[in-house]
């Protein structure tokens, strides 16, 4: 049987920031060039480093070192992290439906995420959702910039893991925004997309999502859907 890769989008499809994490890259900003951020720039379905380098552009900062923006990327979610694990949470339906797709042993799952990994590696164990991904197959901000092309990084990093290769057709992504869905269109993966980030089901549909569901509250309907997209068995004879 061959397997299914799973990847998860975090933020607006397994939990809510509460509102928290939107302010770490202004404050990072300032601590990286010393002064503060005039401008706002859009964060959903982003890579971090994207959303800093737009934030550089928009303010005529020049290229700063990939490896400051990391660490202070991170430092900065470290010390919002009690704020977040407080005015956050789990997605109604998230956790179940975690733990029922990793209970099908044709599926392997992890992260299709913006998040630098260190980020998204706190963000679960905040939510008490780690142990449901296999962290070492995601696709990270660290990656790549651009979003598409994590899918192809966490393929590779599934079929070594696993010793199976992942094509578009046994790879599914599942995120709550356009750019969630570009992501597996343009990268190479089956979309699921849940309405239950800021982007309506019409948009989602219309951004070409193979399923829109309205969140992930119907495990069934969660299970449903990845057996829709889930190609049949050649038969060998």
């Amino acid at each position: 049987m061959r397997r299914l890769l799973v990847l998860w989008d975090i933020d607006g499809t397994l939990i809510d920031d509460g509102g928290t994490c939107g302010a770490i890259y202004p404050r990072a900003f300032e601590r990286l060039t010393g002064r503060p951020a005039r401008h706002r720039v859009a964060t959903a379905g982003r890579t971090e480093p994207d959303i800093m380098a737009e934030l550089f552009a928009r303010h005529g900062v020049g290229p700063v070192e990939p490896g400051r923006v990391t660490a202070e990327l991170v430092a900065q979610l470290r010390r919002v992290a009690t704020e977040l694990a407080t005015a956050g949470g789990v997605l109604p339906g998230a956790l179940e439906a975690l733990r029922a797709v990793g209970e099908d042993g044709g599926v392997v799952q992890s992260v299709l995420t913006g998040n630098l990994r260190a980020n998204a590696a706190l963000k679960l164990r905040l939510f008490g959702l780690a142990e449901s991904v296999d962290l070492d197959i995601g696709g990270y901000g660290d990656d790549a910039r651009a979003r598409p092309a994590l899918v192809p990084v966490a393929r590779r990093r599934a079929a070594g893991a696993y010793g199976q290769e992942f094509a578009a057709d046994t790879t599914v992504l599942i995120g709550d925004t356009p750019r969630d869905v570009q992501a597996g269109r343009v990268g190479g993966a089956r979309v699921i997309a849940v309405a239950s980030g800021a982007s309506s089901a019409a948009e989602l549909a219309a951004a070409g999502a193979d399923t829109v569901l309205p969140d992930l509250r119907d495990t069934a309907a969660v299970l449903r859907a990845l057996r829709a997209v889930r190609p049949a068995e050649r038969s060998t004879r």
